[in-house]
């Protein structure tokens, strides 16, 4: 049945009036209460943007982990006045509905499900209209900025924009580390279309076959042509942003930027398993085995993420090969705050059209349910923890955080599962499609 409500006008006027009511009600908030509405990280961003302003380095800012760029970007916050301060946030927020317009023109075309505009626009509506993205920008995280990365990102790839999509990753990954594991299952998705040449036309009669290094053939044609212009034009961006800012910054870059975030122990606000460990580390580290978990944690995320997902299923499907890959990224993270929700969240609406969450809507609902509920039982400890002054680490926050990892890894399979009996795409269509722009 067609809705009126569901055409481009109403959804994005919806969107942006949604943003400008969370914007006024944070400058209320902010004025009025003591439990303030704009994020902690906002004001680390508007800082070190001063520090920049000043001629200074954005790493004068303690607790500033994040590329310079950021900080460049965000200089006119310094700038006096309430709307100046506020300008960063407005950003943030029309990144949100930029990377919605994005999903938009991915489902409409060939390559995202050619939909009509009205299904094209309830899905981005996830995205577009969901309170909880529209609060995390509008209270001053960056998250949008590179969600509008990422589905640019996916847009080049499936328009085999190869050398846009190869800046694009390496861009991504110097603003925020992860997107890395985007570039593993873009490569393996950028296969050549099947040889149609006769056998006997690619060996010759007087030569067989094993006679012909087929390993270095093997290898050589892997590195296609999509293959390798992607991986040189990635390259190429990152380290030569790197190199700019190494020259600017200098080694406080590199460790802000890079190296903190192998050792990093972040134990507020924290969703992850690892929560109560990394808050004994902190707190006592000389009592700590020398066997630095915090450290060791990666591995089983990376194998799981940059490996074992994008090798199995990006031939299939490969927007829905990225929710896989973010959403075990984020649920062995470490680190899990609700701001990496929203590195998952944005592929919903190209995973959902398929998904066994929206064909079975028991299934659905039960999985939603057991998320958020999860998520509410972690806060109702923490909140107890932080505001009233009670001991619950454990077991309230320790079995909390335990609950809402195994949701995760439910909801995963489910995704891996789903990904698995999808059909991979037509060669014939990859093959009329290779054109490098």
């Amino acid at each position: 049945m067609s809705s009126p409500y569901f055409t481009p006008t109403r959804v994005f006027s919806s969107a942006i009036a949604l943003r400008v009511i969370f914007l006024f009600y944070g400058l209320l908030q902010d004025a009025y209460s003591p439990f303030k509405y704009t994020d902690i990280d906002y004001m680390v961003f508007t800082d070190a943007a001063r520090y920049v302003s000043q001629g200074l380095s954005p790493y004068e800012r303690e607790t500033y982990r994040y590329t310079p760029l950021l900080a460049w970007i965000l200089i006119p916050t310094s700038w006096p006045g309430t709307f100046w301060l506020s300008i960063g946030k407005v950003l943030f927020a029309i990144s949100d509905v930029v990377a919605g317009w994005l999903i938009f023109i991915i489902l409409q075309a060939p390559e995202g499900g050619a939909m009509t505009t009205e299904r094209a626009m309830k899905y981005a509506s996830i995205w577009l209209l969901n309170p909880m993205v529209a609060t995390i920008s509008t209270r001053g995280s960056s998250e949008g900025v590179l969600a509008v990365m990422v589905v640019a990102l996916l847009w080049a790839v499936t328009r085999r924009r190869i050398v846009l999509a190869g800046m694009l990753l390496g861009l991504s990954v110097h603003l925020k580390i992860y997107p890395f594991i985007y570039g593993v299952s873009i490569v393996w998705s950028l296969e050549s279309p099947p040889d149609s040449t006769p056998a006997h036309e690619r060996y010759p009669a007087h030569k067989a076959p094993a006679e012909q290094l087929p390993f270095i053939t093997t290898i050589l044609r892997f590195f296609n042509r999509s293959r390798t212009i992607l991986l040189t034009s990635s390259l190429v961006t990152f380290i030569t942003l790197n190199l700019l800012m190494y020259a600017i910054y200098s080694t406080p870059f590199l460790q802000h930027t890079f190296l903190y975030h192998l050792t990093r122990i972040d134990h507020r606000h924290n969703f992850s398993p690892y929560n109560t460990l990394l808050h004994l580390s902190s707190a006592a580290p000389d009592k700590i085995s020398s066997l630095k978990l915090e450290s060791l944690a990666f591995i089983p995320q990376i194998t799981i993420s940059a490996v074992l997902i994008p090798i199995t299923l990006s031939k299939k499907d490969l927007a829905g090969t990225m929710l896989a890959q973010t959403f075990a990224f984020v649920a062995f993270n470490k680190v899990c705050t609700s701001q990496y929700f929203l590195w998952y969240l944005i592929f919903l609406p190209f995973y959902l059209p398929y998904s066994s969450f929206l064909s079975s809507p028991r299934l659905g609902i039960l999985a939603l349910t057991l998320w958020i509920g999860t998520q509410a039982l972690w806060l109702h400890q923490a909140y107890r923890l932080e505001f009233l002054g009670l001991s619950t680490f454990v077991p309230g926050l320790f079995i909390s955080g335990l609950l809402f990892f195994a949701v995760n890894v439910w909801i995963l399979g489910i995704i891996v599962e789903d990904m698995g009996k999808r059909d991979s795409p037509n060669r014939e269509s990859t093959k009329s499609a290779t054109k490098i722009h």
